[in-house]
């Protein structure tokens, strides 16, 4: 126990209704109790319970408050009192913020995942472990990039049309741009329908000579796909799912699209890290 850090967290607390005081929570902030002014500030990815008790709630809203909330917190300008006076000032009505609590942790990171399995999304834990396909990849995109601390420097469902024409539905996941190149990663299961493998290899031409007329810059497209093979390096599935897979990344190699799988995800994010000076 003697090498664990002693720390203190916060919940944060979704309030729509303050006469009938009922809340969800829906994010944690943990913070050491040696260095206060350096918390992580985590939401959750699902909103489900929110809107039990609030059909009507504006997730994009409370997605911005969390984008603010983090920024404000990696500002080095910023500190935790004006920023939990923010939100009693201005979000009072929809957030309520818990008094600290202390807690041991071997490491931020496994903490907090330790803290939202247990106060945020506890009854999930069935829901996150059946989880699979493209759902399951976006997520642990977001978890490493988050963990990187690049996330909210990133750019998310970056709308194809800017680059392509009217009317593309196609939405990239996310993106930054290092020095002169633009990066994008998109989630693609190859354990089920091809079709979006189809769709972004038809993409990416269109993708790469658009950013380099709009932005002057040479597009880096990624596709980040689950492994075909487990943890043991078994191959995962039967023939028929083999050959799918293969072509799939064929398909996307042959447009010049990066393929990795999430494996991958951890040398990317603190590749992003780096670049964008975190």
């Amino acid at each position: 126990m003697n090498d664990h850090l002693p720390c203190e967290f916060l919940l944060v607390r979704y309030v729509p209704d303050p006469v009938k005081n009922e809340f969800v929570n829906i994010g944690v902030m943990l913070r050491e109790a040696a260095h206060p002014e350096a918390p992580l500030l985590r939401f959750t990815k699902d909103w489900a319970r929110v809107r039990c008790i609030d059909p009507d709630a504006d997730t994009d809203m409370l997605e911005a408050m969390e984008t603010e909330m983090r920024r404000r917190l990696l500002d080095p300008g910023s500190e935790a009192p004006p920023l939990m006076q923010t939100i009693e000032d201005s979000f009072s009505h929809l957030l309520q913020i818990t008094e600290p609590k202390a807690c041991l942790a071997e490491n931020l990171p496994a903490e907090m995942d330790q803290l939202m399995r247990l106060y945020v999304e506890p009854r999930r834990a069935k829901a996150r472990a059946a989880l699979s396909g493209r759902s399951a990849i976006v997520r642990s995109m977001r978890t490493h990039f988050e963990h990187a601390r690049v996330w909210d420097l990133m750019r998310r469902r970056i709308d194809a049309s800017a680059y392509t024409r009217p009317g593309d539905p196609l939405k990239i996941d996310c993106g930054y741009r290092p020095n002169g190149q633009v990066r994008m990663f998109h989630a693609v299961s190859l354990a089920g329908d091809l079709d979006l493998a189809k769709v972004l290899a038809f993409s990416a031409p269109l993708l790469r000579e658009g950013v380099q007329r709009v932005e002057n810059a040479v597009l880096e497209l990624t596709a980040i796909v689950e492994p075909l093979r487990n943890g043991d390096g078994e191959v995962s599935g039967d023939a028929d799912h083999v050959a799918q897979y293969r072509f799939g990344v064929d398909t996307l190699e042959a447009s010049r699209i990066r393929v990795l799988t999430v494996h991958d995800l951890e040398r990317v994010a603190e590749t992003a890290r780096r670049e964008l000076r975190v």
